[in-house]
């Protein structure tokens, strides 16, 4: 295997290392900001709660980069 592929390899494996821990933190963040009840209406909060949910479910199914931009959604109503 040439150095390239090996560099290219690695840095692979880093980031998808990299994805599969920022889901669970970025669950965290919405779970803590959903226990201080956000002033959002209830089609907000019904899609926050959903992308959560979406979020969780790809994280174990090891589609990271998918649970991330799901994750990101709820977070970008919850305004985090």
């Amino acid at each position: 295997m040439s150095m390239r592929k090996l560099i290219a390899v690695v840095a692979l494996l880093a980031s998808t290392s990299a994805f599969a821990a920022h889901c669970p933190m970025d669950m965290k963040k919405i779970d803590d900001t959903l226990a201080k009840n956000p002033t959002l209406n209830a089609e907000q909060m019904a899609e926050v709660k959903k992308l959560r949910a979406e979020g969780e479910t790809l994280h174990k199914a090891g589609k990271h980069q998918e649970s991330v931009d799901t994750l990101a959604k709820a977070m970008k109503i919850l305004g985090i």
